[in-house]
């Protein structure tokens, strides 16, 4: 196991220190932290199979009584999240929960107590996913129109096809459902983004997620409310779904924008995990594969993301 320095309160970048570890068996009997925020897709699997060593990580770390939440801007809602997670081999009893991009997003529309929510109307248009399955709006009060005209705002949920106002999903390119908010954009109508991820790791490939949308969105000069990490309100959440305060977490992820600057933000220590989605911009080949530190610093660098530790994969 290798050591070095902590610093990720750095008044400069130019002194990021990160501790580099060979696997969580350390922090976890250290019992440093009472609840551990988890990250899905490229920590605990791929989307297809769990990664070698995350479920016995997962159940040595129960013993040494952490609260495990799984905290995902995965835009399903909470409960298909954890049957996913069962039908790879996990055992949704060892967490306490999970919270979604989609889970939020369901609760955000359908209580309206936000007045940000309260204020947007109740016709949308419905960016979803096809191959991967659309999501369902049911209890919303929702009206997915297929005109930008009748549209009050965007609900983007998948990059894959269009919401129909029958119900069913158009399967549709990228460049065409940009093209949809090019007329978004001159209508002035904002934006949900149920999945905040730009890319997500399938099985070792790299899939374009809802988040690309949001962004292009925002160049357009649009509004988006980005409901998920880094946004502080999944981590709030989630820390009030374990009763903990931010110094007793800990959220490990493979995403510097989104898992360990979303952490930076909410002022919780976090574990970055090298062979998800920057393993090949860090030049790993092959599982497990060891992150030169110095590429590691200068990746962070330059997402403005800084973690307290520095680990290949979740393994024990």
């Amino acid at each position: 196991m290798i050591g070095r320095c902590l610093s990720v309160q750095s008044s400069s970048p130019n002194e990021l220190k990160f501790q580099t570890l060979s696997g969580i068996q350390h922090l976890a009997e250290s019992r440093r932290f009472k609840a551990w925020f988890l990250d899905q897709f490229g920590v605990l699997h791929d989307g297809k199979q769990p990664y070698p060593g995350a479920i016995s990580a997962l159940e040595k770390l129960a013993t040494c009584g952490a609260k495990m939440v799984i905290i995902s801007n995965s835009s399903r809602r909470a409960s298909i999240t954890m049957e996913k997670l069962r039908s790879l081999g996990f055992d949704p009893s060892l967490f306490v929960g999970a919270i979604t991009s989609g889970e939020l997003t369901h609760q955000y529309l359908q209580r309206r107590g936000d007045a940000w929510f309260a204020s947007l109307g109740r016709s949308c248009i419905h960016m979803t996913w096809s191959d991967r399955g659309a999501i369902s709006l049911e209890g919303l009060g929702l009206q997915v129109v297929e005109n930008v005209e009748e549209a009050d705002f965007i609900l983007a949920h998948g990059t894959e096809a269009l919401g129909l106002s029958s119900g069913a999903a158009l399967p549709m390119k990228l460049d065409e459902l940009e093209k949809i908010l090019d007329q978004c954009a001159a209508k002035k109508i904002p934006m949900v983004v149920a999945n905040p991820d730009f890319v997500t790791v399938e099985a070792r490939a790299l899939r374009v997620m809802p988040g690309t949308l949001a962004a292009s969105y925002e160049k357009l000069g649009g509004e988006v409310k980005w409901m998920g990490k880094p946004d502080k309100i999944i981590y709030k959440s989630a820390m009030e779904m374990a009763a903990v305060d931010a110094s007793d977490c800990i959220a490990v992820g493979d995403s510097l924008h989104h898992d360990i600057k979303g952490a930076n933000a909410a002022g919780i220590a976090s574990a970055f995990i090298t062979g998800g989605i920057h393993a090949t911009e860090l030049g790993l080949g092959k599982f497990g594969e060891v992150a030169d530190d110095d590429s590691v610093h200068a990746l962070a660098l330059k997402n403005d993301a800084y973690p307290t530790y520095v680990l290949p994969s979740f393994t024990w």
